[in-house]
């Protein structure tokens, strides 16, 4: 029933914006930080908007992280980079509800403004929330739930708002920052590391740490903002919703990318060193491993290329994780290896050498679960070109 009130007076304000989005004196306008969920697409935190008019009865939250599972090639888009969001309103209490169901701790910022500036952001916000409007396409980075917040601030409250770059006391890449939510060691960074290139390990400006929740909240916390020639802090306010309650992570590294990919490694090198001793090279080991590295090559070309997530740009994955490899396999299962194929196996030798300086340098930081891959398939190269 809440969602068809909702809905009827989203139609309303098609015809009857300005009359339906007047806000009294006593209306509130915060910012909603969500602390980061159990699975990999929360583990960021999420961020809102809360128009509160306890003298008309309104009190919605507008969210910016709403997406249909439904939505057809739903996982092609998103890798693409096409994947469209909406800016979804939904009543307070349904909210709060949800976010205690998931034991999620909420935290609010009171924004300290004037009538006028909050009648502007509600405006804003109604007009966007509008079915022609609240479409918009994501951006891990630049434009997200996060970074919204931000961006509708600075727009309706103009050069009056100011942020400060002092709530950065540490710097980060964008990479970093992707971490610092992740355990190194699982997969979620693991495949994170591994399709995001070496765009995202480049210091991150202020501005730019606001693509996670948690610097929307510390940027706010230090922001000010300008009133008649007075400078004031933006943030009025500020009280915990929702205390979450502690629980504890389980980690299990038997699971984790590092053990398994150390078996996969450690199985490439016993084989190398059997092939060694018995003078006879395992045609099918190298057709696997020539075959999964050349499709995952293709497939990091294609986000790269393909796609329109500027972050999967200069991967050197593809260092180790060469598209070309696919079509050596014709090659690889010939006895005995051609010159051609002594001269690519020099080439895949030199490839992981430079991946290597890449990590040591800082021009690319890889999964530390592939490390083990890197150096199996380094000693594998190494010697069948020696030997084979």
């Amino acid at each position: 029933m809440q969602r068809i009130i909702l809905t009827i007076f989203l139609l309303i304000s098609t015809f009857s914006f300005g009359q339906f989005g007047s806000l009294s004196d006593q209306a509130e306008i915060s910012i909603l930080t969500i602390e980061p969920g159990k699975h990999l697409y929360d583990k960021f935190g999420h961020s809102a908007f809360r128009i509160k008019d306890s003298l008309s009865g309104v009190d919605v939250v507008f969210n910016y992280g709403v997406y249909d599972f439904n939505t057809p090639n739903f996982y092609l888009k998103f890798a693409r980079g096409t994947m469209m969001y909406e800016l979804g309103v939904t009543y307070y209490s349904s909210f709060l509800e949800n976010y205690k169901a998931e034991n999620r701790g909420i935290t609010e910022q009171q924004l300290n403004l004037t009538k006028e500036e909050k009648q502007a952001i509600s405006d804003f916000l109604w007009n966007n929330a509008l079915p022609e409007n609240k479409k918009y396409r994501y951006d891990y980075f630049y434009d997200n739930c996060a970074t919204k917040i931000r961006d509708v601030l600075l727009f309706t409250l103009d050069n009056r708002l100011e942020y400060h770059d002092d709530y950065i006391d540490t710097e980060y890449t964008l990479r970093q920052l992707i971490q610092k939510n992740l355990h190194p060691n699982s997969w979620g960074s693991l495949g994170i590391n591994l399709a995001l290139g070496s765009v995202i390990d480049r210091k991150a400006s202020p501005m730019e740490y606001q693509f996670l929740p948690d610097y929307v909240y510390r940027a706010a916390k230090h922001a000010t903002i300008t009133h008649n020639g007075n400078t004031e802090p933006l943030v009025k306010e500020e009280r915990v919703l929702f205390e979450s309650t502690p629980t504890t992570t389980h980690f299990s590294f038997f699971s984790s990318p590092l053990f398994i990919f150390s078996l996969v490694s450690l199985i490439i090198i016993g084989i190398t060193i059997h092939d060694l001793k018995r003078r006879r090279r395992n045609k099918v080991l190298d057709v696997l491993i020539f075959t999964v590295t050349g499709i995952l090559g293709f497939f990091l070309l294609f986000l790269w290329f393909a796609t329109d997530n500027t972050a999967a740009a200069y991967n050197y994955n593809l260092l180790w994780a060469f598209p070309l490899s696919l079509f050596a396999v014709f090659y690889v299962v010939k006895k005995p290896l051609g010159n051609k194929m002594k001269k690519y196996y020099l080439m895949l030798i030199l490839m992981l050498t430079l991946l290597f300086l890449h990590w040591m340098t800082g021009v690319q930081q890889f999964a530390i679960g592939l490390l083990p891959v890197f150096i199996a398939l380094f000693f594998r190269y190494l010697i069948v070109r020696r030997y084979f």
